[in-house]
């Protein structure tokens, strides 16, 4: 029987994942102010940027000073490209001098400087339990974009040995899986449940005739539900990593499962979209990130990701902060009195009632200000709709943190196709 490792205790850098609060601020407000100074000095779109805004290096000492500089958002970073190819301005070397350059979703093409540790995953998967000697089947794209390749160098630097598995074909990747005694995964969280599934029709039993024991998944969110059914299924442990193709490693879980530890090598901010302004613990906004990355400066990057963060402190000993969850993305989700609700807030929600057929949210602008109704169809007519009333609107209060109230409507009321949230204020 394979003896199992110790995945989960210590840390990939004691130092900075277990710094304390006061000096991780001076430490993050010491490299920020180096940053800055940097890419004004060697980067035109930065020096741009500031000017637009009529500010200087100086004007920025701390990450309190940051709002002073305009988030650039992704679409925006499309724009400058196009204005100033192929890195709209930001680099601060000569592409041909770039170990690589991808093209991500966009179109946007991403530079990656000849440094080690370009895209910081290092600590992600050493909280995630990977270790030396593992055998790891990465099935990301290796084609043009950086999913696959960003993850891979990471793992060679942990001491894993990595096997390119790519996305399809789920033949080979169960054939690899089961011969080579894979002991990690890498991937998204509903392709490894379409290798096990696959894996069981060919005869085999998941966790005897496997040998995986973590899995790292990233990309699309990974639900409760799926990572209870990885869990059970394969006998692993299973986390999650967020980042992006622009930025890299952003933050990640570790083994006590209490949200995504922030990255210590980055600045991240929770934004108020319209405001621009840095939001408070527990209040959800646009995830905006400026890299420690003299190479490629993006300061202030808009994701266009939703999350909210907590400062609490997390069992495991890093003190960074952390994001529970993602709420979504900033062009699907909707403001009503000051909170983004997003449709997969509601839809996470109205999975704990089975009784409740389809649901449709409706907003609205009465005299009083905006209103938000839940209209449900029932499965059964006949349940006790006051009393399933009275229990939704009180979960819509604790979830949502708004009030909101529920209207039972005839089956077939909502149309097929119709949108979670349908936004019914005249904004004229």
């Amino acid at each position: 029987m394979r003896k199992k490792r110790d995945r989960f205790s210590g840390y990939f850098n004691r130092a900075t994942e277990t710094m304390p609060p006061g000096e991780r601020e001076d430490y993050q407000n010491r490299i920020l102010r180096e940053i800055v100074r940097y890419a004004h000095g060697h980067s035109p779109g930065i020096r741009e940027r500031f000017r637009a805004a009529g500010i200087t290096p100086e004007d920025i000492p701390t990450i309190g000073d940051l709002g002073k500089l305009p988030v650039t958002e992704k679409s925006s970073l499309i724009s400058l490209q196009k204005k100033e190819p192929p890195f709209g301005g930001l680099l601060t070397t000569s592409h041909n001098r770039l170990r690589k350059i991808y093209l991500a979703p966009g179109p946007i093409f991403v530079p990656e400087a000849r440094q080690s540790r370009y895209w910081r995953w290092e600590t992600a998967f050493y909280a995630a339990g990977f270790r030396k000697g593992d055998i790891v089947q990465v099935t990301l794209s290796y084609h043009l974009t950086p999913g696959g390749w960003m993850l891979e160098e990471p793992l060679h630097s942990l001491g894993c040995t990595v096997i390119a598995g790519g996305v399809g074909n789920l033949d080979s990747q169960v054939k690899i899986m089961h011969e080579l005694g894979v002991t990690g995964f890498v991937g998204m969280p509903s392709f490894l449940l379409s290798i096990g599934d696959h894996a069981e029709k060919l005869g085999l039993d998941l966790k005897k005739d496997l040998s995986l024991e973590v899995s790292f998944l990233t990309i699309e969110l990974l639900t409760e539900s799926m990572r209870n059914s990885i869990e059970k299924r394969f006998g692993m442990v299973a986390r999650q990593g967020y980042g992006t193709a622009e930025v890299g490693a952003i933050a990640y879980e570790c083994i006590e499962n209490r949200g995504m530890h922030i990255a210590d090598d980055l600045i991240l901010e929770i934004v108020d979209p319209e405001t621009g302004k840095r939001l408070g613990p527990g209040e959800t906004g646009e995830v905006v990130v400026t890299l420690f990355n003299k190479a490629y400066s993006l300061l202030r990057f808009g994701t266009g990701d939703l999350s909210y963060y907590d400062d609490s402190p997390c069992p495991c000993g890093r003190t960074s902060a952390r994001l529970p969850r993602l709420v979504g993305r900033l062009d699907q989700a909707t403001k009503l009195r000051g909170v983004f609700i997003h449709p997969s807030q509601t839809d996470q929600l109205m999975s704990r009632y089975p009784e409740i057929k389809k649901y449709q949210v409706v907003i609205t602008r009465e005299e009083k200000g905006d209103e938000m109704a839940f209209h449900i169809e029932l499965e059964d007519e006949h349940i006790d709709k006051e009393r399933l009333k009275t229990r939704l609107q009180a979960a819509i209060k604790e979830t949502l943190k708004l009030r909101g109230k529920v209207e039972c409507i005839p089956k077939g009321s909502i149309p097929e196709g119709a949108k979670t949230i349908e936004d019914r204020r005249d904004w004229r």
